[in-house]
This record gives structure tokens, sequence and C-alpha cells, in this order.
């Protein structure tokens, strides 16, 4: 085995502090220092990967296949030991998450809300990272950097670091972790090291003793000394503030978009009709007065309301991927706080009902738990999308704290807050021209706002268009609707209708409104769980205000009866008798074609088959190590034939003299060192002497083989002169492979399979 000298162990341990000192800044995207398990992980298996191809004597190609294979086979108990078989052995699950987490879990952590702690295989990012570093790094060490010991090579290996501590930036938040610390530490360990690492160059290149280290280290510490006091007062003078960081996160949109799903005051009347007496779900932990928010939608398009896509800067900022832990409001000054446990029966939809804003989400069920990296969150909005869909038998638990309302009259002199709002299009004339006229003589923002929320319910009339509703109510919030609602004799809706109408007319004095749908059970203070209907299903509107949060404001009247319009009674006018024609005697059922129907559906006629997808899942676990351990086999086996083939197919003399080199190369493969540069005794000599020491003397047939007789015979093949017979070249191999498989069978079964990733093939002389 080879061994590996002291300053490569330097150059390696160096490598390794560097990189975790640079993977420190992913503190800020995990929120903590968990991840640092993984990191480390990583650092440890690709330098022993490194280390063991180095000193098993592998090819560059094998030692980074031997690592691919011990990143997937050592990494569960560093990433996702809640996936593994007892911890720590690999499982599909497993194996799949450190696959999908080297592919995705870039794109994931940048969109993830922070802390990022879903989905399960987020971990692998890290290590991945480091793995990847300390791989290639290690492979630079022990391999390039020997070969030529300059400081500019030693500054090559500094480049995977580097990449690490900026990756650390780029996929963090706006604040940064122990910048300061950490920058100074790195540039002093780096400088130190590679002022060490051209003192020994330049000892070497002067032939002369190796400098003590003291003396060596004693002018780099005060240049490096220098350097930092520059470094840091340079920093505190120039360094950027935290608004001027550039990290990923702020100019990557997250993919999700609620567009995808209809929107959910679309189908308000689906509760107050189908659903009035259908139990959904049950909430535990609500206070009197609590509301359960289902949907917040802040863009209009004149049909429906509905949440803006993630292209558009609204307040909300978007949904994100979470863990358990939610990210905080950036607007809202909140008090009091729940523990609610939700238990859905009858609800089915993507919503998750939440109240208040959400500090902690926990799925118990196993259905739900399964799924947790479907849930997306937007903290600004206060409510959950789980994008598989809430199922019959879901059931959560929610730490949440509910927004402070403040009395009007400490809202008058408190503007609204300056926040983007999502679109608002084709809204009627009529609607401007009420929030005008409703809003009189008001000067302040939450005075003009109260007063179109008292006329709107003062003046309008509720009906869910039911059939024991005095009057009738059509459905639906687009812009004809609204034109209705205000130019009937009467203002009739209900929530759907007047919570639209006056996010309308808030936005048309300027104050970026929005709708919120969800529920308002009727809460007993002695009560601890609570049955949700969807006949308590509501909609409110909030505003933002500056430094205070989201006021809502409920604009839907409470008035019921519905005053009835006059109308005289046309009097009846007698009409002259006519002759009735006498009645058909054959039925009209008589006359219809009786037609079969096919039942069948059109898409499930032309759908094709698809493949499970958990069969994929399964595939890919078990033929992706099966590739890694085989496909390395096979390639090399491939070149090895081809190296046997071409040597076998020369002409004869030079067919002897390949059939030596080919006996070399198996002994080379199986970790024997034959010399490069010498003659063929020269070499048996060598090689014989190598195979006593280990154990390996061949025996053919009984008797031992020596490797200086064939190397003669095959020097007077090749140089006398003479013509070499097929029968001779045709011996001469069977002579070689004989030999060769005798070395190999006292081996050993571990020497055999690792010669199985090997192939030298060795320079080709007379």
């Amino acid at each position: 085995m080879r061994r590996i000298p002291l300053t490569s162990v330097v150059d390696l341990v160096v490598l390794n502090v560097l990189s975790l000192v640079a993977v420190a800044g992913y503190e800020t995207s995990f929120g903590d220092l968990n991840f640092l398990l993984a990191a480390v992980g990583g650092l440890l298996v690709g330098t022993a990967s490194a280390v063991a191809g180095t000193l098993l004597r592998l090819p560059v190609l094998p030692t980074v296949l031997l690592g691919l294979a011990a990143y997937f086979l050592l990494g569960t108990p560093f990433t996702m030991p809640a996936q593994g078989i007892a911890v720590v052995l690999p499982s599909l699950a497993s194996l799949a998450g450190l696959a999908a987490g080297a592919v995705f879990g870039w794109a994931d952590i940048v969109t993830i809300g922070t802390p990022v702690e879903a989905p399960y295989y987020v971990a692998a990012v890290p290590y991945v990272a480091t793995w990847l570093v300390s791989l290639v790094g290690g492979l630079l060490v022990l391999r390039w950097l020997p070969k030529r010991r300059t400081v500019l090579r030693a500054a090559v290996l500094l480049v995977g670091p580097v990449v690490l501590y900026l990756s650390g930036i780029l996929l963090g938040t706006d604040e940064s972790y122990l910048a300061a610390l950490r920058g100074v530490a790195f540039a002093a360990i780096a400088l130190v090291w590679l002022a060490w690492r051209r003192g020994a160059a330049v000892d070497v290149e002067h032939g002369g003793a190796p400098r003590p280290l003291g003396r060596r280290l004693a002018g780099s510490s005060a240049v490096v000394g220098g350097a930092v006091v520059l470094g840091v007062v340079a920093g505190l003078a120039w360094a950027p503030v935290s608004t001027d960081r550039y990290v990923l996160r702020d100019e990557i949109v997250p993919p999700f978009d609620a567009r995808e799903f209809s929107s959910p005051l679309a189908g308000f009347r689906k509760y107050t009709k189908d659903l009035a007496e259908e139990p959904l779900f049950t909430v535990s932990g609500l206070e009197p007065g609590d509301t359960i928010r289902l949907a917040t939608m802040d863009a209009y398009s004149g049909r429906l309301w509905n949440v803006a896509g993630p292209e558009s800067a609204v307040a909300d900022g978007g949904y994100a991927i979470v863990g358990e832990t939610l990210p905080q409001p950036s607007l809202a000054d909140l008090g009091s706080e729940r523990d609610v446990t939700v238990e859905v029966t009858g609800y089915d939809d993507v919503w998750l009902p939440t109240v208040g804003y959400g500090e902690q989400l926990t799925l118990v069920d196993r259905g739900s738990s399964e799924r947790a990296g479907d849930v997306r969150y937007n903290a600004d909005a206060g409510t959950a999308v789980l994008t598989s869909g809430v199922a019959d038998g879901a059931r959560y638990e929610l730490r949440a704290r509910v927004q402070r309302e403040p009395d009007t009259s400490q809202l008058v002199d408190v503007p609204v807050a300056r926040v983007d709002g999502g679109p608002v299009q084709n809204v009627p004339d009529v609607v401007d021209a009420k929030a005008d006229e409703y809003a009189g003589d008001a000067t302040s923002a939450i005075e003009q706002l109260r007063a179109i929320e008292t006329a709107l319910k003062t003046n309008g009339f509720l009906s869910h268009g039911l059939a024991s509703d005095a009057i009738a109510s059509r459905a639906g919030h687009g812009a004809d609707r609204l034109v209705e609602l205000f130019t009937r004799s009467e203002m009739i809706g209900d929530e759907e209708q007047y919570a639209s109408a006056m996010a309308l007319m808030a936005r048309h004095l300027g104050y970026p409104a929005r709708v919120v749908m969800g529920f308002a059970p009727e809460v007993d203070s002695a009560s601890d769980e609570v049955e949700v209907l969807g006949s308590q299903v509501t909609a409110w509107v909030e505003v933002p205000f500056e430094g205070v949060g989201w006021i809502s404001f409920r604009p839907t009247p409470d008035q019921v009866d519905v005053p009835q319009e006059q109308t005289p009674k046309p009097k009846s006018e007698p009409q002259p008798q006519v002759r009735q024609p006498p009645r058909a005697e054959r039925a009209e059922d008589d006359l219809l074609t009786t037609v079969e129907i096919d039942d069948t559906e059109d898409d499930d006629r032309d759908r094709p088959f698809r493949i499970p997808e958990w069969v994929w899942i399964a595939a890919g676990s078990l033929l992706v190590p099966l590739a890694i351990v085989f496909l390395p086999m096979l390639a090399v086996s491939l070149l090895k034939r081809r190296r046997r083939s071409r040597r076998r197919g020369d002409a004869n003399d030079r067919s002897v003299a390949g059939a030596w080199e080919e006996l070399l190369d198996r002994s080379a493969e199986l970790g024997l060192e034959p010399p490069e540069r010498a003659s063929r005794l020269q070499a048996a000599q060598v090689l014989e002497r190598q195979l006593d020491e280990q154990g390996l003397a061949p025996v053919v047939d009984g008797r031992p083989v020596s490797l200086a007789q064939l190397a003669v015979t095959v020097d007077r093949e090749v140089f006398d002169g003479l013509e070499v017979t097929d029968a001779t070249v045709t011996q001469r191999w069977t002579e070689a492979d004989a030999v060769a498989a005798a070395i190999a069978s006292t081996a050993g079964r571990a020497r055999r399979l690792v010669a199985r990733y090997r192939f030298r093939r060795r320079r080709r002389r007379s």
C-alpha cells in the first residue's frame, strides 16, 4: 500500500477546516447548527474516499465511483436518519432523498421559507456540498500537488472552500452569520497555510535543510496579522448593510402558483347551500371571537378575487415550502397565543384552515405527515396550502398568535401601510362612485374605511339565495354581479358580494385591501372542541396600517327581512270557451326508441397505461447502487479485453512481448509494483522479490514458476532475429495467463475484487 506523506495530511486537515468554516454560513438558511452533522459527514465521507482510493492505488475514475458509492451508503445517518433502517442503514426513501437532494435541494433551499426544515431531503444540500469539495480537494492533495509543490498549485486547492463560502452567502438570507469572525478566520488559516507551503517549497528548491517551523511561521504570522487588522478596519468602514446583501432567495421567484387552484371565494355558495349542515372539521383550542382563516385573496380580474401569482410583488410575498417552524409576518402586532388542533371530517380542498398567524405547524396523522413536503405557507397572509389535498381524517396541530386590533380612535392618526397589492382590473364605475359617496367627508384612512363598512352594513340586506330566504340573491362577485348589487332597489347579497365590494372601494381610495375567506364558528368559553359547519363560512376585508398590521372590516349586514315591492294585482278578464281537440290514445313514450348509452368516460378509455410512481422509485433505488458497483467494473473489463486483443493480434514477435506486458499489467492491478523503466529480467527479479515478501509466489501444476526464466525466454524470442511461430506465441500467452491466474488465486478475494476496477497499460518497449 502507498503511504501518505505528513505534508499531505496537513493539507487535508487545512482543507477540511476551511470547508467547515465556509459551510457554517448555511446557518441563516437552516436557523440553527443542526445541519453541521450533515456537513461534517460529507467532509468525512469525501476525504475518506479520496484517501482509500489512493491507498488502494485506484485510478481517478474508480476512486470517484468509490466516493459516489460511499455517498449513498453512508449518507443516511448524517442527513435523514428518520428514513433509514435502524437509523444508520440506507432505505429506499433515504437513497431517493440523497439523490433528489443533490439535484433539487439547491432550488428548494432558496424557495423554502426560513428556517428550512422541509422537504426531508434538504439536509442533503450541505452534505453533498462538503462531500464534493473534500473528495475533489483530497484527490488534488494526494495525487496532483505532490508532483510539483508550488504555491500556485496550493492556492488552487482554496477554490473549493471559497466556492463553499460563497454558496453559504448566496443560499442564505439578508442576515449574515458571524461574518467578520468567519471571514477573518478563513483568511488567516489560508494565508498561514500558503506561507508555510511557500517556505517548504523554497527549502526544497534551494536544496538546503528545512528551516525550523517556528522561523517559517514567524514572518508569515506577522504578515497575516497585518492583513487581518487591515481587513477588519476596511470591513467595518465599507461593509454593506444587510439590505444590500445579495442572496438568491430574493432573486428567484418561488415556483408555487396558487392560481393553479380555483378561487376559494368562487365556491362560497357551495358551503351555504350544499354543505350548510355538514360537519367540515373539528377545532379545539379556540377562544370566543376567533375566526378561522382559509384563504387570502389580493387580485381581482373583473370576474374573480384570487391569490396573486408569484410574478406579482404583492404584500404577502408568496407561498413557500416550510417545515414545522413557520416564518413570521413582516407586518403584524401579534397578541395572545393559540394552541389549536384541527381534525378534518367532511372538508375537501387544498387550503388548510388556520387561526391567526402560525408559528409551528405539525401534521399528526400518518397520511398527511408523509406529504409534509407538500405544505406551502404564506407568512404575511397567514394561510397555508397542502398542494396534494386535505383528505378526510387529516389531523394537524397549529401554534399561532392572533393579530391585535386597536379601536378606531387609536388608528385615526395612523397611516395605511404602503405595501404592494395584487392587480385589480375591470372594476365597475358604480363601485368607484359608491366609494366616494360612502367615504363622504371623512379625512383619515380608518374613518373612510369605517364609513364604507357602516354604509354597506346598514343599507344592505343579507341573503344566501336559499329557498328559505325572503328574496333571491345571485351568487358570484364579478363586475356584473357588483353592478347588480348597487343598481337594484335594495342591496342584497352575502359575505361574498359585500366583502368583494368593500375591498374594491378601498382600492379605489388607494388602500391595499384584500379579501379573506374563512369560518366564524360559535365558540363557547366552556367548550373545548368546536364542530365547524358549512353554514359558518364567512368573508371579510383586511387593510394594513403602519406598525399595526392588517385590520379587519366586516361589511356584511345582519338584516334579512328585505322590504317587498308593492305591485298592483291585475284584474282577471273572462275568456271565451274553446273546444279542446280529442286526446291521443297512443302514449308519447311509445314514440321513443330505446338507446343504449356507453357510460365509459372518454378520459378513462383514452388514458394510456402508466407505471406507478412507487415502481420508478423502487427501481431507481435498486438500479442506481447496482449501476455504481457494476458499470465501472464492466467498463474496466471492456478496456482490459481491448488491451489484450490488441497485444494478442500483433505481429508474432511483438505478441510474445505483449504476453509479458499483460502479465506485468495484471500484477500491477493486483497491487504489486513492477518497475516502469527496467529490462524484462530486472522487472522479473523485482516482481519475484515482492511476491516472496507478500507470500504470493505463483505455483502452476504443483511446481513453482520462475518469472526470471520466462523473462529470459521472451527476450530471446524477441531479439534473436529468428521467426516466431504461432505455436510459440500461443505457448507464451498460455504461460503468462497461468502465472497471472496463480498470482491472483493466492492474492485473496479482496485484492481480486479491487483489481476488477483497476486498469493499467504499460508503454510498449522492444
